[in-house]
């Protein structure tokens, strides 16, 4: 047999399991919903308190997500996460900000 010959013996593959990822998944989620919440609520000028707290909110929690994220699709999703809480936020800002 060559694999006596060589002395090398034939490896066995086990399959690995992928891993969960469960807490960056739901970070990105998070910072998604929270960024298309803070762009709907600042586009509109009755809603621009809830809009500014929550871009001021979303950034913070999108960009550490963005820190600990450990795939692609959680990166995507962080980035988009973090545009859409900067431009609400902004919204927000030019109707009325915190004003109440």
């Amino acid at each position: 047999m060559p694999q006596e010959a060589t002395g090398t013996q034939p490896t066995t593959r086990t399959e690995a399991k992928p891993e969960s990822h469960r807490y960056q998944d739901v970070l990105a989620v998070a910072a998604v919903t929270i960024g298309i919440a803070a762009l709907i609520l600042g586009w509109i000028p009755a809603t621009h308190f809830p809009g500014a707290v929550l871009g001021v909110i979303g950034l913070p929690v999108a960009l550490y997500s963005q820190m600990i994220s450990a795939t692609t699709n959680e990166r995507w999703l962080n980035v988009i996460g973090m545009v859409a809480s900067f431009i609400g936020a902004g919204f927000a800002l030019s109707n009325g900000g915190f004003s109440i």
